[in-house]
């Protein structure tokens, strides 16, 4: 299973695998039902999740049932948790939307919520993340995951999601991370599939992100909290929803 896993994920483009993922969900959560793990996303529980990974994989790291990864169950734990997105009226802007969210999202009816992104089937507006078609102050939240590391441009990238972000708003853009750097590596000669796995951990990242990920967004002009907000939960519920210990959500505001 690890094997065709990480066979589909290197060799399909991913709208297709989107396309296709929301066929086959439905059989695979059946196929994976049990007790042992819990999707807080859902509330739905399974023997294990799969693996996932462009590299080496991850164990029980994607839910059977809304495909979601450990960072979105982080999120949506800290969302439920920690702010009132789920209460209060918020016009959202999610670039790149997770189809874990998107329909949930959808759904609430607190929420205006758009979808934008250059490439997905799912997305509600094809949109460029380095000049988007919104007007300056638009949106109360803003979510940007797993994007950036994309991006050539980030800078350009991270001052388009603050100037369409509304003063007093919160955008929250998580990317993969390697804390034991202190500064970003980026190479933009590296450009073929197999020396961009090598050296950036997956075939279309131009980059690894360090410390200095919260700076280069200070530098744009928001204001960075660096929230551990595992922390905030027990052990037993980390191994329970499958959670990655420690780490960090940057949650910007403007």
């Amino acid at each position: 299973m690890s094997k065709l896993f990480k066979f589909f994920l290197n060799h399909i483009p991913r709208p297709i695998l989107i396309k296709v993922s929301y066929w086959v969900r439905p059989l695979i959560a059946f196929y994976f039902k049990g007790s042992t793990y819990t999707d807080p996303i859902d509330g739905k529980s399974f023997r294990k999740f799969l693996p996932y990974g462009y590299g080496k994989q991850r164990l029980n790291a994607l839910s059977p049932s809304t495909f979601s990864l450990e960072r979105h169950r982080l999120l949506w734990l800290y969302l439920k948790t920690e702010t009132d997105f789920f209460t209060n009226k918020k016009k959202v802007l999610h670039i790149a939307p997770e189809q874990c969210f998107i329909s949930l999202f959808k759904k609430q009816q607190n929420l205006d919520y758009l979808t934008a992104d250059l490439h997905s089937p799912i997305a509600d507006v094809k949109a460029n993340i380095c000049d988007l078609p919104f007007e300056n102050n638009s949106f109360d939240i803003v979510f940007c995951n797993h994007v950036l590391e994309h991006i050539n441009d980030d800078a350009k990238a991270m001052s388009e999601l603050h100037r369409v972000l509304k003063p007093g708003g919160m955008g929250i853009f998580q990317i993969p991370q390697d804390l034991n750097k202190a500064v970003t590596y980026e190479d933009f000669s590296i450009i073929s599939p197999e020396e961009r796995t090598k050296h950036f951990g997956q075939y279309d990242h131009v980059r690894i992100y360090g410390q200095d990920y919260f700076d280069r967004l200070r530098n744009v002009g928001f204001k960075v909290d660096e929230i551990n907000y595992s922390s905030k939960i027990p052990s037993e519920l980390i191994t329970k929803y499958c959670l990655v210990k420690d780490e960090i959500l940057p949650v910007c505001t403007k």
